[in-house]
């Protein structure tokens, strides 16, 4: 058994994890019909065991309609067909596991598929029925009730309620749905509610799954009056200034995570939970991450700090901080399947922070710029304390795919913005794994559900894998140096002053130096260079570059 297996052994694993974020339909298609599967992940365990990874995060893989990429799910206990069998993941889960690798799902409490049981099963039943009660079903305002429950925008654009129509033809009630029509919200008032996630968990963890991913952690509970309320003009979970916010981030999300912790901790080794809790500030984040709730959480405030030496301590800093407080571990993100590729976002001077294509198209591209800042950035974030987050294709360099023709875009976002806000598509185009032309040996068939561009042909993973400069070649070293160096395996840090645009800090004997202005900065003298993110010529470290030095 070799020492990575043996490391799987340990259950704070995930307070240092690498973690590496699988979008299954876009990651490998391993039968041909042009969309990634688990045949193909299966396949490509060998890429994600060289890289160095100490698990991976997929996508939701259950049975659904995909109006919202699998968010929308019609069956918790299988997976969709178009992506595999059950037997397959069954399957997966032991090969990665016989890798070293931990396998995270993702699991979708707030809402469910249109096509669920227990929706069609509310529709058929009828306004005032028990079966309804499962949702968020409310009739109407004004004379007729043809006006909405209350004022609620949904996250993909458009009004947050649908009206449905009644067996006999008539107009009935309206139903809620925080997203896509396609995709209700749930009563998490109804015990029955509670009880089918806890076997829903149980079910995977009975399989072997390691833990989930909580998407939208902080929506499942709303204030039973459902008032009207104004919200922030640019982030659905934040209010107004001066007004409370009815369903983000309300406190009692809390006791269904500590149900959920006490589900977890009766396995050995116990499984682990990762939020999405999308919340005003760090401090907020920490109450998800109390000692008997969840383990970890996505620190997007990380994700949108400015490239600034003084943005990005801030960030780092207040991470540390409010998370600090209640013993739990950072963990960095830079990229998902939800924003804009931070290649893109870093090559738009200013504006990084910037998570929406919408907000970002029209500023002006530089591509190498935002390359050489992503080479930087995954040195920090892989050299800071905690746990980090990899979404596929960052350690290849990929860039967002801002172009796709609106006739291939199946983001929700671009219908229900009326075909203004291309959404999330072009962070979720196939990856290029080899060859000089599309579909970069993604599949041997049908053309990919995404097209990819011609120029993802110097980005391929065959190409890089050959190459000692490439990104790739730069994260499989960082990943090995962070599990083989004793000062970058621990939980401490102390920052040291290297001038206004400069980060630098200690971690027992090695220092990370990341230079954010626009000169070359010294290194310290006599400091052997571990790994740099590009060429460090007589010790001086070029702009928007960062490197790793043991100090003598």
């Amino acid at each position: 058994m070799t020492e990575r297996l043996l490391h799987r052994d340990d259950p704070l694993w995930w307070r240092t994890a690498s973690i590496y974020q699988v979008y299954v339909r876009s990651f490998a298609d391993g039968d041909g019909d042009g969309v990634g599967d688990v045949a193909g992940l299966r396949a490509r365990l060998p890429y994600l065991r060289d890289l160095g990874v100490d698990a991976v995060w997929l996508n939701p893989w259950y049975v659904s309609p995909m109006a919202d990429g699998g968010y929308d799910v019609a069956d918790f206990r299988d997976i969709d067909p178009v992506l595999g069998t059950l037997e397959e993941g069954r399957a997966f889960i032991e090969e990665a596991h016989g890798h070293g690798i931990r396998v995270i799902l993702d699991i979708v409490p707030n809402h469910v598929s249109d096509r669920h049981a227990w929706f069609r099963q509310a529709l058929a039943a009828g306004p005032g029925a028990p079966e309804r009660e499962l949702f968020l079903f409310r009739d109407g305002r004004g004379p007729d009730g043809d006006e909405p429950p209350n004022n609620w925008r949904a996250n993909f654009g458009g009004p947050a309620w649908t009206r449905t129509t009644n067996p006999d033809g008539t107009p009935g009630q309206w139903y809620l749905h925080l997203f896509a029509p396609e995709q209700p919200d749930l009563n998490w008032e109804h015990p029955d509610v509670h009880e089918e996630f806890r076997s829903i968990l149980r079910f995977w963890f009975d399989l072997g799954v390691d833990g989930f991913r909580i998407d939208v952690a902080h929506g499942l509970v709303k204030d039973p009056l459902l008032p009207d309320f104004q919200q922030h003009p640019r982030e659905q979970h934040l209010p107004a200034p001066g007004h409370v916010h009815p369903y983000a981030d309300l406190d009692g999300v809390h006791e269904i995570y500590r149900d959920w912790r006490r589900v977890a901790d009766s396995y050995d080794p116990p499984r682990i939970f990762v939020a999405e809790a999308w919340v005003p500030t760090p401090e907020r984040l920490s109450r998800y991450l109390r000692a008997d709730e969840l383990h970890t959480a996505f620190n997007f405030h990380y994700l949108q700090a400015p490239w600034t030496a003084e943005g990005m301590r801030a960030s780092i800093d207040a991470s540390f901080a409010a998370l600090g407080s209640v013993g739990a571990p950072v963990t960095w993100v830079l990229s998902n399947h939800d924003v804009v590729r931070h290649v893109s976002r870093f090559g738009r001077p200013d504006h990084a922070q910037h998570k929406a294509l919408s907000a970002l198209r029209d500023a002006p591209l530089d591509l190498e710029l935002g390359t050489r800042r992503a080479r930087a950035a995954a040195l920090l974030s892989l050299a800071l304390p905690g746990n980090v987050y990899l979404y596929q294709g960052e350690e290849l360099g990929l860039w967002e795919v801002e172009d796709l023709p609106p006739e291939v875009l199946q983001d929700p976002t671009w219908e229900r913005s009326e075909r203004t806000d291309p959404g999330r598509d072009g962070c979720r185009v196939p990856l290029p794994w080899s060859g000089q032309a599309p579909p970069f040996g993604f599949g041997d068939g049908a053309e990919p559900w995404l097209p990819q561009p011609a120029g993802w042909a110097e980005l391929t993973a065959e190409r890089a894998a050959a190459d000692p400069d490439s990104m790739l070649s730069l994260y499989r070293n960082a990943l090995r140096l962070r599990s083989e160096v004793p000062g970058l395996a621990g939980e401490a840090m102390t920052w040291v002053d290297a001038g206004e645009q400069v980060l630098a800090f200690d971690r027992e004997g090695v220092r990370c130096v990341v230079n954010l202005g626009t000169e070359p900065v010294d290194l310290p003298e006599g400091a052997e260079v571990l790994l740099a993110s590009d060429v460090v010529v007589g010790g001086r470290l070029p702009r928007d570059t960062a490197a790793w030095v043991r100090l003598r």
